[in-house]
């Protein structure tokens, strides 16, 4: 047998390929990564099993130092290392929040003291978790207004209220950022500006751990969930693992175990929730390569496009859906479009002698072969749009990332949106021509 070309050879040809893919530069060495490890270290914190490591395709993230097994603790990080708004009310800014009517909330105590510690520079006690911080974030709310036009609608517009509610928490804010004057040499206005609020809000929300609901009579009555952990929080997301993660109040640490088996060098990840990658990218502004929970959604405007507009009876169809909650969450998946949207299909195609048999509609049972088929039909017609579109799309995105260099960045994390829903709908499109043959 020629050198290479047998069973053994391949199996270790697949093992090497998924190291590859899989290992990362060990980034233990970096300055920032050293100090990090001195300020967990005096906080009680050791950890022989993760190293911070960049990794192909997903950047920065944590590193196994040995072979984790399933149930194994992954990362045990005590209560002092935690930022929370115990840490907020007991520093300096804590009289000022108390003082304060209406009182604060737990986000904008939060994001004031991130603010406050970042403008103290090399004074503030965080100084070694700030300086491992994003400099900058990719949510919807960061990027500019032509690279939002450019996300699907549905995406678009909770994007354009992410922005608004955003600049409403700045506007609420600045009294209370002007009752801290005291604290700072400076013009607060010059440290508490819009985008240093940004920076915080987005810290905030892509990187905190959930705690239980407190309650604190300094804080308004907003749910007090929220927790940075440093270090913790490189840990990066995939939707393909489980982990068990909580706040242990035995050992008064926030606990992470893994339910899944991972080799020497390989990236730990942990599993933020089953999230489709449009509310990855709202949230968290990225998205994730083969997303098991990615799907396309059909709004009602596309779902009636294909429709016949002489239905007299259409009005009456759209209510039932909307009465019995079938005019929302309607999408297109790996696996095709989802029952809920040919349920919704199939009401509407009803033939008028049909249209008593609603309720079995929605009870999964089949009327006739023709109401099957036409709603495969119209499904298709739906899915060959949004196709259409999506490559429309790309090219635009194309043409722009050649034109406009400095946006490349925000240009690609939204290409790579559209190109993971183009799967879904190819992958849609062969599902539903195959449920066709069964008719012809």
């Amino acid at each position: 047998m020629q050198k290479g070309k047998g069973r053994t050879s391949r199996i270790r040809r697949r093992k090497l390929c998924r190291s590859s893919e899989s290992r990362g530069v060990n980034e233990s060495h970096k300055s920032e990564f050293i100090e990090l490890r001195k300020w967990l270290k005096a906080r009680k914190f050791q950890d022989s099993n993760l190293a911070p490591a960049c990794f192909p395709g997903t950047g920065r993230g944590l590193m196994s130092q040995t072979s984790l097994q399933e149930g194994q603790m992954i990362i045990s990080l005590p209560e002092s290392c935690l930022l929370t708004t115990d840490t907020v009310i007991r520093s300096y800014l804590g009289a000022y929040i108390t003082k304060w009517k209406p009182p604060p909330s737990p986000l904008l105590a939060l994001c004031t003291f991130l603010v406050s510690e970042k403008h103290a520079g090399h004074r503030s006690l965080w100084k070694p978790y700030l300086e491992i911080l994003p400099k900058a974030y990719t949510c919807p709310v960061c990027l500019e207004p032509e690279v939002v036009n450019l996300l699907p609608k549905s995406l678009k517009a909770k994007a354009e209220e992410q922005r608004a509610h955003v600049q409403e928490f700045f506007a609420s804010s600045r009294d209370f950022f002007s009752s801290l004057q005291p604290l700072f040499a400076e013009a607060v206005d010059s440290i508490f500006s819009y985008s240093a609020l940004l920076w915080a809000w987005c810290t905030v929300n892509t990187r905190a751990v959930y705690l239980r609901p407190r309650q604190r009579e300094c804080l308004s009555a907003e749910p007090d969930t929220c927790a940075l952990a440093p270090y913790l929080d490189l840990l990066n997301h995939s939707p393909h693992v489980q982990v068990k993660a909580a706040f242990n109040e035995e050992t008064h640490s926030y606990e992470i175990r893994t339910t899944s088996r991972w080799r020497k060098h390989e990236e730990v990840f942990i599993c933020y929730g089953p999230h489709d990658n449009q509310r990855l990218f709202l949230e968290y502004g990225f998205v994730s390569v083969h997303n098991p929970h990615a799907c396309v959604y059909v709004s009602r405007e596309i779902l009636v496009k294909y429709l016949p507009s002489t239905d007299k009876q259409m009005d009456k169809k759209i209510s039932i859906l909307k009465d019995h909650g079938y005019i929302e969450n309607l999408t297109f998946g790996w696996d095709g479009p989802s029952w809920r949207l040919l349920t919704a299909l199939k009401l509407l195609c009803l033939e008028a002698e049909k249209f008593t048999c609603w309720k079995k509609v929605l009870l999964g049972e089949v009327i006739s072969d023709t109401n099957e088929k036409t709603s495969l039909d119209i499904a298709q017609k739906i899915c060959y749009y949004f196709i259409e579109e999506t490559n429309a799309v790309l090219q635009k995105v194309s043409h722009m990332k050649d034109e406009k260099e400095a946006l490349i960045n925000q240009l690609t994390l939204v290409e790579s949106l559209w190109t993971e829903e183009l799967k879904i709908l190819r992958a849609s499109a062969e599902t539903l021509h195959s449920l066709q043959t069964a008719f012809t």
